[in-house]
């Protein structure tokens, strides 16, 4: 604030010498708060306009995503309505929920349109953009399996968002059994939780090849910690309604790393 005073100060001086430098830093100070209350008023409607573009296209993609197969099991039924509960919607926004899904299952759906749209929505927001790959890659994990059309489609959503085959990846094996031992709208697939595979999907869920040491391994498990915290998503406008996303995916990402842990009998510092 005192150097926006400063320079106001400044121009009045070089425009009408020193009374006029009074005067541009007096300006300056009265219009500070109203111009700080102008651009909070304008930045929480931009996260609003965002919201409001994840539920739809959340739900609309989701509904593309699970009849990519050629049918909605009752299994990717069932993660939808959890999420309607994950996200606290109220009866009206479960209805425009509903009305999103079965607008995504229909044959003339713009798949890429509809990406695109959220991607717009949420250039200035990607904490969006990894929680609604999440909830698609959820989605297909739901009936234990992933049919070669779904996973295409993940693909080509994530192109859309501006993420790579590294997102989708990562999600999958969060959902496969690399992250398992949480419940909810991020079930994931069937599997042993302690076998050679699931241990292979941890690693990629940290992002770190079973070679790595015990150090790397802390560290990139330190480092995902520290993106997805939900405190330090909520600060970059992640809202307390999908705070249930973020603490799922820390979830699974702790479940990955202590998975590692065992296999290891304990990663050292």
């Amino acid at each position: 604030m005192q150097f926006f005073i400063i320079v106001g100060g400044l121009i009045g001086l070089a425009v009408n010498g020193w009374r006029g430098a009074a005067f541009g830093a007096l300006l300056v100070w009265a219009l500070l708060p109203l111009v700080g209350r102008l651009l909070l008023k304008t930045a929480v409607r931009k996260i609003g306009q965002v919201q409001t573009q994840f539920l739809d296209s959340t739900f609309a993609v989701m509904g593309a995503v699970c009849k990519a197969d050629g049918q909605v099991s009752s299994e990717e039924i069932r993660v939808a309505e959890a999420l309607f509960d994950q996200l606290r919607l109220n009866p009206e926004a479960r209805e425009a929920a509903k009305r999103a899904f079965n607008r995504g299952k229909e044959a003339g759906f713009d798949l890429d349109a509809e990406v695109a749209r959220f991607a717009s929505a949420s250039a200035r927001a990607p904490v969006f953009r990894q929680l609604f790959l999440q909830v698609q890659v959820s989605a297909i994990a739901a009936d234990g399996q992933t049919h070669p059309a779904e996973h295409a489609m993940l693909l080509r959503i994530a192109r859309g968002l501006g993420m790579s085959a590294h997102d989708v990846a990562m999600f999958e094996a969060m959902m496969r059994g690399g992250g398992a031992g949480s419940s909810g709208a991020g079930g994931g697939f069937n599997r042993d939780r302690e076998s050679p595979s699931a241990l292979d999907d941890a690693y990629q869920v940290l992002g770190v090849p079973a070679t790595a040491n015990d150090g790397e391994v802390k560290r990139a498990y330190r480092k995902l910690m520290s993106e997805n915290h939900p405190d330090k998503l909520a600060a970059k406008g992640l809202p307390e309604s999908m705070r249930a996303l973020a603490e799922e995916k820390t979830r699974r990402i702790t479940a990955a790393y202590e998975r590692i842990e065992r296999a290891r009998g304990g990663v050292k510092s």
